[in-house]
């Protein structure tokens, strides 16, 4: 009978700690947990209720996190057409409007707040992103990655899913 009550005791401690810590504090992220390279697996946009994958069903690019809480990025759409011209300063409008719509990049420093991912963009091949500071709610699980862009550069919000490169 004591193994019994020894063994319920237990039991009701752990469900205790259970309830008194909320796995995400027991659990927290930090920008060490980023430091690494991430492929981009998926970019959902939606606005007004409807979805849609800008950069295709397959992006292409990375989010690189160093451990001195810097970051590079780059998103862009597969099957973008080349330049005739084989020289990105002679591109016809049109080529130059594809590769504007079909990539983006940027770099600066991170920061983890909570769950929050916060970029402090420094440059950008969008330039109005420079100088800003976005933030980003997110969650980890293992080699997953995931996080809400509430004001993506095209509107509406961004669903991204990311997978760690090992």
């Amino acid at each position: 009978m004591k193994r019994f009550s020894t063994f319920t005791t237990a039991i009701l401690a752990l469900l205790f700690l259970g309830v008194a810590l909320p796995a995400s504090d027991a659990v927290g992220q930090t920008a060490k947990d980023l430091v690494g390279t991430w492929t981009w697996v998926s970019l959902h946009i939606t606005r007004d209720g409807t979805q849609s994958q800008p950069m295709g069903p397959t992006p292409k690019g990375f989010i690189v996190f160093d451990s001195n809480g810097r970051f590079a990025y780059l998103l862009s759409r597969p099957g973008r057409a080349k330049f005739v011209a084989n020289n990105r300063e002679q591109g016809t409008p049109e080529e130059n409007k594809a590769t504007v719509e079909g990539s983006l990049g940027y770099s600066g420093t991170y920061s983890v707040s909570g769950k929050t991912l916060i970029f402090k963009i420094e440059a950008s091949t969008y330039p109005n992103a420079e100088g800003t500071e976005q933030k980003r709610s997110f969650t980890l699980t293992g080699d997953e990655l995931k996080y809400t862009n509430p004001a993506p550069t095209i509107s509406g919000t961004a669903e991204v899913v990311l997978k760690r490169v090992k």
